[in-house]
């Protein structure tokens, strides 16, 4: 019987690591929904953005303004789905927005998208508002949010 890997903790990473992000961005997205490097790289330079990476798995991309946070994006390779990548960059994304005195986190979630959306009801978000035609393929997306423990 072959062990599973032990799980990989996510580290912390900056603007630095736009280009090793685009590949597992494209990998986890359609298309019209990819981030390359040049918006990868925009989105941590942002005041308040930080990211989390599991290499070769996923990463996390957040950012704090004032006592509110917002998940930017979650990717997750296809071949790491299913083994709690997501949920522990979730966890890890909100303790750091947390420590950064984020007292709520936001995000927002295709409204077709089962997977996503049962991994956020299970880390306790609630539906917080809808966007209607938010993506660009004319998808709704709806606005979660929850409330961050210790800020």
């Amino acid at each position: 019987m072959t062990e599973a890997a032990p799980a990989s903790a996510p580290e912390s990473v900056g603007a630095e690591a736009a280009a090793a992000l685009a590949p597992l961005h494209a990998a986890a997205f359609p298309p019209a929904e990819r981030w390359g490097a040049e918006a990868l790289c925009l989105m941590l330079e942002m005041p308040g953005a930080f990211a989390l990476l599991c290499p070769e798995e996923g990463f996390i991309i957040a950012r704090v303004a004032a006592d509110e946070a917002e998940i930017l994006t979650l990717a997750v390779a296809p071949e790491a789905r299913r083994r709690g990548v997501a949920r522990r960059l979730l966890q890890a994304a909100s303790r750091q927005a947390a420590g950064r005195g984020a007292a709520r986190l936001f995000l927002e979630v295709a409204v077709g998208n089962a997977a996503a959306r049962g991994l956020y009801e299970g880390a306790g978000f609630t539906v917080a508002g809808l966007r209607p035609r938010y993506y660009a393929d004319g998808g709704d997306a709806l606005v979660l949010s929850r409330r961050l423990c210790g800020a």
